[in-house]
């Protein structure tokens, strides 16, 4: 028999519990029901603060993945929810994958993939991240990996990707050392809950106006057979890459974006 599935969580009330500091959980991948969890300690990562080792500095550069967003956005929630061998449970049950599909199209979730090309050439999904959007807040929800570097690599684009796009607060809702490795700060629920306030009003353009951006004159050739990312709002079409990456003409979308992340303001 398959466990029951609770039905998914209204839009409107998710969106209404991330403004309220409030996300929700199960205590395992076939509970029906969902908590609400309410951290007293935040972790964020600065979208100025965030630390590129030299050897993930590497891995941009040389475009091991291609990076692609809302190009598979169930594919990348699963595969957060499979187990791990640290992890051989999970808190995404099928309730909560519902209930962020359903965020998705209504366009308040993203995901960031990493590609790589399988033995027969074709791309396959080897890592990525997905998280929830309002104002110009991104919370980040999980990420995976399947090879190496691969959800350090998400990771890395999200970030341009929200400084690029205008965004103002990037929460990761528990501490990691992963994170921590990665620039991540910890702070009390109740500034977090002031950063989120301070961040209303709309990023100047969507995540796939500013993927096409770092991509503009690469995305033909560096695809695999991978292309598009998620249908753009219009936001910020007027974007130019040197406003993203710099003044100098980067070569490849990774040297766009470790540009971008390192240049100084």
């Amino acid at each position: 028999m398959h466990a029951p599935v609770h039905p998914p969580i209204p839009v409107e009330t998710l969106l209404l519990a991330y403004r309220s500091g409030i996300f929700p959980m199960a205590d395992h991948r076939d509970d029906a029901e969902v908590f609400w969890v309410e951290p007293r300690e935040r972790a964020i990562i600065p979208l100025d603060g965030l630390h590129l080792s030299k050897s993930l500095r590497k891995v941009l550069r040389a475009d091991r993945f291609t990076v692609t967003v809302d190009r598979a956005f169930e594919a990348v929630i699963r595969a957060c929810a499979e187990p791990r061998s640290d992890h051989p449970e999970t808190w995404i049950s099928e309730g909560i994958v519902q209930s962020y599909i359903a965020l998705h199209r209504a366009g308040h979730a993203h995901s960031v993939e990493c590609w790589a090309a399988s033995g027969d050439g074709a791309p396959e999904l080897v890592g990525g991240l997905y998280g929830v959007s309002f104002d110009r807040v991104f919370c980040g929800e999980s990420m995976f990996s399947r090879v190496p570097d691969a959800s350090k690599v998400a990771l890395a684009w999200l970030v341009a990707l929200l400084r690029a796009a205008g965004f103002a607060l990037l929460d990761c809702q528990f501490m990691t050392d992963h994170l921590r490795s990665m620039g991540a700060e910890e702070l009390a629920q109740a500034d977090y809950r002031l950063l989120v306030e301070r961040a209303t009003g709309q990023p100047h353009a969507s995540l796939g106006t500013a993927w096409r951006t770092f991509n503009d004159g690469y995305a033909s050739d560096s695809g695999a057979g991978v292309t598009g990312a998620g249908v753009a709002d219009g936001r910020g079409a007027g974007l130019a890459a040197g406003s993203l990456a710099g003044a100098a003409e980067p070569s490849s979308p990774g040297k766009a974006i470790v540009q971008s992340l390192t240049q100084t303001s």
